[in-house]
């Protein structure tokens, strides 16, 4: 059963950052999907960070959705940044050996320099 999902977006000129609490599944990837794709599509993002400390599980459809995202940002020549990864959104990225293709930090401190 998945918890509730809460974003929190942050601009800062042409940098967001999405703080996402919750899991990232079937129910609650469209919701990931569409704030990703506003920002890159509609606000014209330089680059996107997605805050992942609050969440805790993630499935495929929610691996589409960053995927998706990532596809966004090359589109736009812009930025893509996983931060704050747990233990197991990090397992899920190696099985699929995602961990290569996106840029990952430690921090959003890290991704913002």
């Amino acid at each position: 059963m998945s918890k509730d999902l809460e974003l929190n977006i942050v601009r800062n000129g042409a940098c967001s950052v999405i703080e996402i609490q919750g899991d990232i599944d079937l129910k609650t990837s469209p919701q990931v999907r569409a704030a990703i794709l506003d920002l890159f599509e509609k606000r014209g993002q330089e680059r996107v960070i997605l805050d992942l400390k609050g969440v805790n599980y993630i499935d495929s459809s929610g691996v589409a959705s960053l995927v998706e995202g990532l596809q966004q940002a090359k589109k736009h020549k812009a930025r893509f940044i996983l931060s704050c990864l747990n233990q197991a959104p990090r397992h899920v990225l190696d099985l699929t050996r995602l961990t290569s293709v996106f840029e990952i930090t430690q921090t959003v401190d890290e991704a913002l320099k």
